[in-house]
């Protein structure tokens, strides 16, 4: 996609969530997280490429002892339905024995969230939770439930705050909806 046409569709997006109202979440977030995290030394995952945004906001909030490393996995990569799962970068740092915090942008059908999780387990990893930045409306059961959200937000094509529309958008400090879809 071309700058021009980057443009266009945030000129005609629908805004869903303000700058704001996105920092309020994390903040929220960062609370619940602290209550249940602070004595764990958990290792921090975050979900390359989309929760990059959400990680980089969150972890300086987590003011306790913790790891931090990423994997990057997809079932996306340019196209805008899901497909196979497909693991990029495992994690470098040994999971087994560890309370593992994985991070994420959105939870939209649930599917990599759940094989992440499942995978870490296999692994050894003695606990697994997951915070998401948004958790999608997609109005039908999911695999798998977040134990941390941000923001809930409707079933439409959303970017912004580390999601993105065709690689556009990521850094957005807000979150937008594609206008008609």
């Amino acid at each position: 996609m071309n700058p021009r046409e980057a443009q266009q569709i945030l000129d005609e997006a629908d805004l869903l969530c303000s700058a704001e109202e996105s920092a309020l979440a994390v903040r929220r977030v960062a609370g619940e997280i602290t209550t249940r995290l602070a004595a764990a030394n958990p290792l921090v995952l975050a979900v390359m490429g989309g929760a990059v945004v959400f990680a980089g906001q969150l972890l300086p909030q987590l003011i306790f002892p913790l790891d931090f490393d990423y994997l990057h996995v997809s079932r996306y990569g340019d196209v805008t339905s899901g497909g196979q799962l497909t693991w990029i970068v495992e994690p470098r740092s040994a999971v087994a024995g560890r309370v593992v915090l994985v991070v994420d942008d959105i939870l939209d059908e649930g599917v990599t969230l759940a094989e992440v999780v499942r995978r870490l387990l296999a692994q050894g990893a003695s606990e697994v939770l997951s915070a998401v930045f948004a958790d999608k409306d997609i109005g039908r059961a999911k695999p798998i439930a977040a134990d941390f959200v941000g923001l809930r937000l409707p079933n439409r094509y959303v970017f912004g705050y580390g999601m993105d529309v065709r690689g556009a958008w990521r850094n957005l400090p807000a979150v937008y909806a594609v206008k008609g879809l």
